[in-house]
């Protein structure tokens, strides 16, 4: 019935930014096409280091980025002169492709410093027919994410399709992706038609098999198999999955199909050819020294 439990390791990426990176995981690299994953926060950090946060421009390609928040928010701002706030609810989408930079910073010191800044962030690798396609970024709102609640039980479509809810959130290859929150007590089932699924406990804690899983950990399931996931208390799952795109290379930020291709991508941000964000382009992150083969890369930058 579950195929593995993946606990999360912690990685701290700047003073008071501690985050639980679930995905890459070395007996599990992906679940469907969703090849990285960290839950950050929540942040609780005074003033004087706020700015330290910042997550400066850095590149990526072969992938898109999915920013989603339970609370707090976001300013990003990219290569083709995107900036926007992400606030809770909504989804920040950016198809990385042939080559893209952006940052995330903290620009309200008060979000921080009041515990309020929690969120998932996702890379989802794109198929071979789209990993050089131009760039692009949308920002879905909290209206265009269709709700469904039934007794105990509130989810919120973020992308693809799952219990006969869709969006118009764009994806490049069949997935499911929601926002689950679960009353103790309440019964839950896994969407099917989808060859890989597997929840995340962001918060709260779950029985299946009459195992319990808590905060942290992601139960990836056999493909199939229809458990019942019963909430022991007040519980926060992210749910996802799709179908799985074939091998792919990590390597810091880059994903691609092809090794060659990751060794062209640090050539490009070394020499400067992926273009930073027109309004932040004071300062970025150096490509890392290069220590390891593409596929056990260092770590990437959490917060895409």
């Amino acid at each position: 019935m579950i195929d593995i439990t993946i606990e999360a390791r912690q990685a701290s990426l700047a003073p008071g930014m501690e985050v639980r990176r679930i995905l890459p995981f070395r007996l599990r690299r992906m679940v469907g096409p969703f090849i990285f994953m960290d839950h950050a926060g929540p942040v609780n950090v005074q003033p004087a280091v706020a700015s330290n946060m910042d997550v400066l421009p850095h590149p990526h390609i072969g992938l898109s980025t999915v920013s989603y928040l339970f609370g707090g928010k976001v300013m990003h701002r990219d290569s083709l002169g995107v900036e926007q706030v992400i606030e809770p609810g909504e989804v920040n989408w950016m198809t990385a492709g042939s080559g893209i930079a952006h940052s995330e910073r903290f620009e309200d010191p008060a979000v921080l410093a009041e515990g309020e800044l929690e969120m998932i962030q996702t890379w989802v690798a794109l198929p071979e027919r789209d990993e050089e396609s131009n760039p692009g970024f949308e920002n879905y709102k909290r209206e265009m994410l269709p709700v469904f609640t039934d007794t105990g039980v509130w989810m919120r479509l973020i992308a693809g399709d799952a219990y006969g809810l869709n969006n118009n959130v764009k994806t490049h290859s069949p997935l499911f992706y929601l926002h689950v929150v679960l009353e103790a007590g309440a019964r839950f089932g896994l969407p099917v038609g989808h060859s890989e699924r597997a929840i995340y406990v962001a918060k709260g804690s779950v029985e299946i098999s009459g195992r319990t899983y808590t905060i942290g950990q992601m139960v990836v399931f056999t493909k199939g198999v229809d458990p019942i996931i019963k909430a022991k208390e007040q519980t926060t799952l992210m749910l996802l999955g799709g179908e799985p795109l074939g091998e792919r290379f990590i390597w810091w930020n880059f994903v691609s199909s092809r090794k060659e291709r990751i060794e062209q991508a640090k050539a490009d941000w070394k020499a400067g050819r992926i273009l930073l964000p027109p309004t932040d382009n004071k300062e970025f992150v150096p490509l890392p020294e290069d220590k390891s083969r593409p596929a056990s890369s260092p770590s990437p930058n959490a917060l895409s």
